[in-house]
């Protein structure tokens, strides 16, 4: 009796990734595709700190390891790449994967200065392949429900909008010294500026004023350390904005956004984990989450699973699956978020407002309508 024919055919084959960087984040990266994304395959991890490297790629299951990211990129099995190493890296390894011809994942920011990244994604323009950066908020149900809403018009006109990022701690840092300078504009901020731009999807940002202080490690602000920053942003739009951060919330980890408009306003997260409460003699209370990997562990999943449907459907000359909204960060976004960190460090430095290049108000934002 001969076998009858299987109409579904050879499942696709999956997609490949290479990790460069086996620190913190790209460890997490590494286990999410190894464990929580179906049809995604890790294989092989690049890190100078070849130790590292090794360790994660034993614990993963994964076969290749190398201390060299060229490697990596000259492997003809890998479809695309995850960067997760340090900042200062960045647009040098978007440059090379792209002229190997390597889609690319880029954990934020995708550059330190607008010259370097612009040249970076030149070469990803030149290349074809396809470039998101690592601005998960956007794939966290909650403000991807806020951005649903947003997109239909739910709040009308925004007119004021505001995101914030407390990171937890217990009232002082204990790595300050290692926290290189602008860290909270580059590294922290940056996620809240993207959240604003996105909640303001078609308004560009005019201008900034930043204050920033060491109001959590005082002792050391001489060595460059700023802890804790707000931010006004206003748009072309006539839209206004505040950002603020700290990187010291004892009560736990804290991202909200919020956009309050001609009809209405519309918020995002909350500070505690679950919706569960205590009521006891003491009062009430909840559990906060500790980690940004408790806070947006399916967002970190999410946005690499994005990656991976449209690496695939790049490869399958195929349209990737849409979420109805303007969803996935790509080069416009990060490079809009970089000049807004970048010109808020100007503005730090000159205690003055300071414009983003080449953005305008509007007409009618102007005119007040």
């Amino acid at each position: 009796m001969a076998y009858i024919e299987n109409q579904a055919g050879t499942p696709a084959r999956g997609i490949r990734l290479g990790l460069i960087g086996a620190g913190w984040m790209g460890a997490f990266h590494g286990e999410s595709i190894v464990r929580r994304i179906p049809g995604a395959v890790l294989e092989a991890i690049a890190d100078p700190a070849l130790d590292a490297a090794a360790e994660l790629a034993g614990r993963l299951g994964v076969a290749k390891v190398t201390a060299d990211a060229a490697d990596l990129l000259a492997d003809p099995e890998i479809d695309g790449v995850i960067i997760a190493s340090p900042a200062r890296f960045h647009s040098a390894l978007i440059t090379q994967a792209a002229r190997a011809g390597k889609h690319v994942f880029c954990e934020k920011p995708a550059g330190l200065t607008l010259a370097e990244l612009g040249a970076a994604l030149t070469e990803v323009d030149k290349a074809g392949v396809h470039f998101q950066i690592g601005f998960n908020r956007r794939y966290a149900p909650d403000f991807a429900a806020a951005k649903r809403d947003l997109a239909a018009g739910v709040a009308g006109k925004p007119q004021l909008l505001r995101s914030l990022t407390r990171d937890p701690g217990t009232g002082s840092i204990g790595h300050a010294a290692r926290i290189p300078a602008w860290t909270i504009f580059l590294e922290t901020l940056i996620h809240d500026f993207d959240t604003l731009n996105w909640f303001n999807e078609g308004a560009e940002p005019v201008e900034v004023y930043a204050v920033a202080d060491a109001l959590v490690e005082p002792d050391f602000k001489e060595h460059g350390l700023l802890d804790t920053a707000v931010v006004t942003i206003r748009y072309s739009n006539g839209a206004l904005a505040v950002a603020e951060a700290n990187f010291s919330a004892l009560y736990g980890y804290d991202v909200r956004g919020e956009v309050f408009g001609s009809k209405g306003m519309v918020q995002a997260g909350q500070s505690t984990a679950t919706s569960a409460r205590r009521y006891t003699a003491d009062g009430v209370s909840a559990d906060t989450p500790r980690l940004n990997v408790e806070l947006f562990r399916q967002a970190y999943t999410d946005e690499l699973a994005d990656f991976a449907d449209n690496v695939r459907a790049r490869r399958d000359g195929e349209t990737a699956p849409q979420a109805g909204f303007t969803l996935t960060p790509g080069a416009a976004d990060a490079r809009r978020a970089l000049a807004m960190a970048l010109a808020c460090i100007e503005s730090v430095k000159l205690g003055a407002p300071v414009a983003l290049p080449g953005a305008r108000l509007t007409a009618a934002a102007k005119a007040g309508n």
